[in-house]
């Protein structure tokens, strides 16, 4: 549940992209962030830091993005989101006696200290892991940059609504912009359905790790 919460801006923002293009889809995430929390706050007075990390990076990134009218700045920010979380949870390996998920999970499960460590490790990992792969979709994968690189060049412009191809373009510039407009489409559907699944699948083998290093609770006998 708790992780269908944290997705729920990047829900909001799949389907505001879907119906009115990226520029709006951005300011819905930003509002959606809010939104939670201030839910958040008003719930348990307080805010845990995943909500408030996205907010305030959302903040920036997707700022520069509608005041820039540059998308590539809402499209670096979970690769920042997923290398801060990284840094973080590396910093808790040298500060304190404890890892920082064994601080989050060391009350309700009991393992030797070697797994945890082990644990935050690959955590870290799949932090850095993540934000490079969505680098690998904007850059590469996608093929997004090049092609938005293609239709400026081509057009003379430097701020250009993918949503709104037609209503500006014809002919070939039409086709440059529509392609470009395509691959802006893989990496927002990467972004809900491809993020989502690598961390479910993540979250899935951290418990089998989990579930084989956990001590068992000593049995009570029953008396005859």
């Amino acid at each position: 549940m708790k992780l269908l919460v944290d997705f729920f801006p990047i829900l909001l923002f799949f389907v505001a992209y879907k119906l009115e293009g990226i520029y709006v889809a951005t300011g819905v995430a930003i509002v959606a962030s809010a939104i939670l929390v201030i839910w958040s706050w008003l719930r348990r007075r307080r805010v845990e830091t995943m909500p408030l990390v996205t907010l305030g990076l959302l903040l920036v990134f997707g700022g520069l993005t509608l005041a820039l009218h540059d998308p590539i700045f809402v499209m670096w920010k979970p690769t920042i989101v997923n290398w801060l979380f990284a840094a973080v949870f590396l910093a808790s390996q040298f500060i304190g006696k404890r890892s920082l998920i064994e601080r989050m999970m060391g009350s309700a499960i009991e393992i030797p200290s070697a797994v945890w460590t082990r644990l935050n490790v690959m955590w870290i990992g799949f932090f850095l892991f993540t934000g490079l792969v969505n680098l690998f979709v904007v850059y590469i994968g996608s093929g997004f940059f090049g092609a938005r690189e293609a239709i400026m060049l081509a057009s003379g412009l430097q701020e250009i609504d993918l949503s709104a191809c037609a209503e500006r373009f014809v002919g070939d510039l039409l086709s440059l912009c529509n392609d470009a407009h395509a691959r802006e489409d893989i990496w927002v559907n990467f972004k809900l359905f491809g993020m989502m699944g690598m961390t479910l699948v993540f979250v899935l083998a951290q418990a089998f790790y989990l579930s084989r290093h956990m001590k068992d609770e000593p049995r009570t006998l029953e008396a005859d």
